[in-house]
């Protein structure tokens, strides 16, 4: 079934709402209340429950914006002239994005992948696993690498974003060792 088409108005209202959420989802995630979004939309809190029928429902709408534009990027970089460089500094930009961004460093971080669970995470996935694949045949990144493996990667890394002191060392760190000139690396028992 398709969804209505909103009025002029509405769709300004809407947008206005969308924005106001990411503001105040990045800086304080869900415990930020409705009524200090509308206010930082301009409009009254009727307006934003006629758009959003809850909090949550608005934090994902939020979430799934931002998927999408990270997955539209990735999509946009299969044309590099260097696939591992496109990989690498995407990989580096969301995982920078995401932990500025309280709601969406939580969203990448869960478990239960809140947007991976959506049509927009598919998407997301899809193209960081296209990133990903092309940047390995290029020879750029280690093959024993899925994208399973990238998105708990990028989940450690807005983990040690948010727990380093030393900004982006850490992410350096998963970075180099993403790449084909380090061995894979063997687990042992210790027995």
């Amino acid at each position: 079934m398709d969804k209505p088409v909103l009025r002029a108005d509405a769709r300004r209202n809407r947008a206005k709402v969308l924005a106001a959420a990411e503001e105040a989802f990045a800086v304080n995630g869900l415990a930020v209340p409705l009524d200090e979004i509308a206010r930082i939309a301009g409009v009254g809190a009727g307006t934003v429950y006629r758009h959003f029928p809850s909090k949550e429902a608005l934090f994902q709408a939020v979430v799934l914006d931002r998927l999408e534009q990270f997955a539209k990027e990735a999509r946009g970089l299969l044309t590099a002239e260097d696939p591992g460089e496109a990989f690498f500094d995407f990989f580096t930009r969301v995982v920078q994005q995401a932990s500025r961004d309280r709601a969406l460093c939580d969203a990448l971080a869960e478990t239960t992948g809140l947007g991976f669970k959506t049509n927009a995470g598919n998407d997301f996935r899809s193209a960081t696993q296209a990133l990903l694949t092309r940047a390995q045949a290029a020879g750029a990144v280690r093959e024993d690498i899925d994208g399973d493996d990238l998105r708990a990667l990028i989940a450690g890394c807005l983990a040690a974003e948010r727990y380093s002191l030393e900004e982006r060392h850490l992410v350096r760190v998963v970075i180099d060792g993403l790449r084909t000139s380090h061995p894979p690396c063997t687990l042992r028992n210790k027995t």
